[in-house]
């Protein structure tokens, strides 16, 4: 009996021990994993446009929690755990909804639509963690930036709720997207542009 509860104490502290090692580098690098294990659902039939929706929720929802708790600068271990606690929870729904009996058509414009929003979603999120991994962003514009992808999933999330993405939705998208894409790009400059 001893022993399963010095196992089970031991279990948890590495768990709560992996969850203290999460830098905001590592955490963008999760959400990079995620996006991208999404997108394949979509081009393997795995997930439908659906599903992707749904996951793209909560994504936004991970971004969001991202974004309040970077905007001091830093991740508390209280914030580390609830932010990966947020980041299990989603790879165990993104592994879920991959492997259950529905079905995309990855094929279908509405996919083809949703797979070229999420290999977005992941080149932007990559465009942040190399920003704080170079020096670039400090934290707090990473979370900035966090707060400004999660309105970029939470959009593509509403156009895929009815499981269909049509064009001018992907319209609506993309230009959420491109000032996304455009506030990546300024704050990754704001320090070489006051130098200069």
């Amino acid at each position: 009996m001893k022993t399963r509860m010095l196992v089970t104490a031991l279990l948890v502290a590495l768990g709560s021990a992996s969850a203290f090692a999460q830098t905001p580098a590592a955490t963008v690098q999760r959400d990079v994993n995620q996006q991208t294990r999404i997108e394949s659902g979509l081009k393997d039939g795995s997930l439908s446009t659906k599903e992707a929706g749904r996951l793209e929720k909560e994504q936004s929802q991970i971004d969001r929690l991202q974004a309040k708790q970077l905007k001091d600068g830093t991740l508390t271990p209280r914030e580390r755990v609830q932010l990966n606690r947020a980041q299990n929870r989603a790879s165990q729904d993104i592994k879920t909804a991959k492997s259950n009996d529905v079905k995309g058509d990855p094929a279908s414009k509405s996919s083809e639509r949703m797979q070229a929003d999420v290999q977005r979603n992941v080149n932007q999120e990559k465009r942040v963690e190399q920003g704080i991994n170079s020096g670039e962003l400090t934290n707090r514009e990473a979370g900035h930036l966090q707060a400004g992808q999660a309105k970029v999933t939470q959009t593509e999330a509403k156009v895929a709720k009815n499981g269909h993405v049509g064009a001018r939705e992907q319209a609506a998208v993309q230009k959420k997207e491109n000032a996304q894409s455009g506030k990546i790009h300024k704050k990754k400059h704001n320090a070489l542009e006051s130098k200069g």
